[in-house]
């Protein structure tokens, strides 16, 4: 709790001394549509897609973290390049948990789509930042790759970051560069809207804190 808390105050810190514009967190997901309204009004893309997700979630059309971390092992494992120990349980009931809109536990077609994407995007990005090609970004350049998907960062939360989800080098491999991504945009998302009147600044009461802690 107290790393979270610590963590939290250091986005809150760094987010209130820069222009708030230039944080570039996702788009949330959109909100659930009734099924047959959803199949009827998607894209070519989205009906092929939707039937790969078929395939992975299952019969109940949603996965669940042992799923995505069953998932997203799988297609690691494909990826040599990719510098790796795969996605832990609680890495993945993490990513669940910031990315349940509708707060069931698991992650809808939707709320899937949205994480899938911006893991593509975040390993074109990772992997155009190491440089050397040893499957995992440096310390060195860890400010680089932050920046690039969207997220620039002071000093002070790097060494945060770096401290939670590098190695005692300083090097920060695939699944721990993804895991720090997904809750920073998260906690990005929720604090622009918290953000009213886009000052850089927010006022949170205690119930407020406890979420974003809890969800961290």
């Amino acid at each position: 709790m107290f790393l979270a808390k610590k963590l939290l105050g250091g986005i809150i810190d760094v987010v209130s001394n820069i222009d708030p514009g230039q944080f570039v967190p996702s788009d949330p997901p959109p909100p659930r549509r009734p099924l047959a309204y959803a199949e009827a009004n998607e894209s070519e893309e989205e009906k092929q897609f939707r039937r790969v997700f078929q395939q992975l979630a299952g019969d109940d059309m949603e996965v669940s973290p042992t799923e995505l971390m069953n998932i997203l092992n799988k297609i690691i494992s494909k990826h040599g390049d990719l510098k790796t120990d795969g996605f832990t349980i609680e890495s993945c009931r993490s990513m669940v948990a910031v990315m349940d809109s509708d707060s069931t536990g698991k992650l809808g077609f939707h709320e899937f789509k949205h994480l899938w994407n911006n893991i593509k995007k975040w390993q074109g990005v990772y992997k155009s930042y190491d440089r050397d090609q040893s499957g995992t970004i440096g310390a060195d350049e860890l400010p680089a790759a932050f920046r690039a998907a969207g997220f620039p960062l002071n000093d002070q939360l790097f060494q945060m970051i770096i401290r939670r989800y590098s190695d005692e080098s300083g090097n920060m491999d695939f699944d721990n560069y993804i895991g720090c991504l997904v809750r920073l945009d998260a906690m990005c998302r929720a604090f622009k809207t918290l953000d009213k009147d886009n000052d850089g600044t927010i006022k949170v009461n205690v119930q407020e804190w406890l979420q974003l802690t809890m969800y961290s």
